[in-house]
């Protein structure tokens, strides 16, 4: 199951968290600063998932932006992997070629795109054009 997601850019910064388990504010913050120095120096030769305390790490670079996830040890990381790939389709889809921009100023909506695509730490619905369509549904609910 996921613990969390997080979303980076290069500096350090998150742009965006879900955590699907409790975690206080103070070790967040520990957590993400952790997170971000054990995956943005590692070698593009390397594989997309590290052991990490517990867990592993799964995550993805685009452009300037790291999507990480926090796995239980024994889930199958391909499938986050490409769990990631989806999200990032969906969100360039939705907002015409994203950009970090797009999740800072919207950040709102891409919570709204993780919902219907990930619910309680566990993938809900893996198909990029049911979820499109739920989001169009809900965008007409917003108008």
């Amino acid at each position: 199951a996921i613990r969390f997601l997080l979303l980076q850019n290069r500096a350090g910064k998150t742009r965006l968290a879900k955590y699907y388990v409790p975690v206080n504010d103070a070790d967040k913050a520990k957590l993400e600063y952790d997170i971000h120095r054990a995956i943005v120096n590692r070698d593009p030769k390397h594989t997309n998932f590290t052991e990490f305390r517990t867990y592993k790490i799964v995550y993805r670079r685009y452009a300037g932006l790291f999507f990480t996830l926090c796995v239980d040890v024994n889930d199958n990381e391909l499938l986050y992997l490409e769990a990631i790939h989806l999200f990032v389709e969906i969100l360039d889809h939705y907002f015409s070629n994203v950009c970090e921009l797009d999740l800072v100023f919207n950040f709102h909506k891409v919570y709204l795109i993780l919902d219907e695509f990930l619910c309680g730490g566990e993938i809900q619905e893996t198909a990029k054009k049911v979820i499109l369509e739920r989001l169009a549904e809900l965008d007409k609910i917003d108008t």
